[in-house]
């Protein structure tokens, strides 16, 4: 996982202090690699140093020192060239960038005019040379991730993109697609019905392409879906349609709480894991075995509690 060293809590920072992040070193680190990245000390610019910001065109920015005005536009880009093409036999699987930097801020980095008015629609030069050439990771900053559903969402996908890879590397075939797609229907589901039809059509027409450009396509709609934000409507019907492989085997009473509790669930009463708990007994107790197999029980690590806050 590719991050911003200072989040680490390294003294890389302008000023000589860090940013480290609890969650992201102490709780996400025990299941990821970090592989951390300055733009500003390993360019040469050293800590501490004079603080820097955008200015100019949002869509083309000049980093450029506050006080002194010296411009590191030029010194960024081409080491950030050198970098990125370094990363790319990094075997990274997301990265987690430090929110509102010049350097790395992944969106919203104000962006100064002639006039000194900041406008919220800069891109850290780093960022976006590193989003630019890796078009298909999944991405982050650390303030965004303290929302729980984008916290949530991001680090499901870095999971998912494990499991992709970890396919591609097993001598793929249409049958193993076949069979990556069926244990995630239901976490494409709850993401994006319209690239889960989409993705079921394309399995459904594998053995009519070539399997290069079958499993290059699945990959592109794959990202795509997981990018697309789970709701508490969208995980509701797919808690629904789960439910729908018990109708046989509930009894009443069975049958009346799963619906309370998913009901309180799209209230926004109680979070996700109260619901996915009593499916998950269910799950065991009558033996349905699809349902077992569905990654979309468990998409990520259960240490990590991430549905205890969505």
């Amino acid at each position: 996982m590719g991050i911003s060293t200072c989040l680490l809590g390294q003294p890389v920072r302008y000023d000589g202090g860090h940013k480290r992040d609890r969650f992201i070193t102490d709780t996400l680190g025990a299941y990821v690699e970090f592989v951390s990245v300055c733009p500003e000390v390993e360019c040469g610019l050293g800590t501490p140093r004079e603080s820097m910001r955008l200015e100019g065109d949002p869509a083309l920015p000049r980093l450029v020192t506050r006080r002194t005005r010296v411009d590191h536009t030029e010194r960024m880009m081409g080491w950030a060239r050198k970098r990125v093409k370094e990363l790319e036999t990094g075997d990274l699987y997301g990265f987690i960038f430090k929110s509102d930097s010049p350097s790395s801020g992944m969106e919203r980095v104000r962006v100064y005019s002639e006039k000194g008015i900041a406008e919220k629609k800069g891109v850290g030069i780093f960022a976006r040379m590193f989003m630019d050439r890796f078009p298909l990771l999944p991405v982050e900053d650390e303030g965004r991730l303290h929302d729980p559903r984008l916290r949530d969402n991001f680090i499901e996908c870095i999971f998912a993109l494990k499991r992709w890879r970890d396919l591609l590397e097993d001598r793929p075939t249409r049958g193993k697609l076949v069979a990556f797609h069926t244990k995630h229907k239901l976490l494409i589901l709850s993401h994006s019905p319209k690239q889960h039809r989409l993705m079921g059509n394309l399995v459904a027409g594998a053995k009519l392409m070539q399997p290069e450009r079958l499993y290059q396509e699945y990959e592109s709609l794959f990202v795509a879906a997981l990018r697309v934000k789970t709701t508490v409507k969208k995980n509701a019907n797919v808690l629904h349609h789960m439910m729908g492989y018990f109708k046989k085997e509930l009894a009443p009473a069975e049958k009346q709480e799963l619906l309370e509790v998913i009901d309180c669930y799209r209230q926004d009463m109680v979070p996700l894991v109260v619901p996915m708990t009593l499916l998950k007994h269910y799950v065991r107790k009558y033996d349905k075995s699809y349902l077992k197999e569905q990654v979309y029980l468990n998409p990520h690590p259960v240490e990590l509690k991430l549905r205890s806050h969505v």
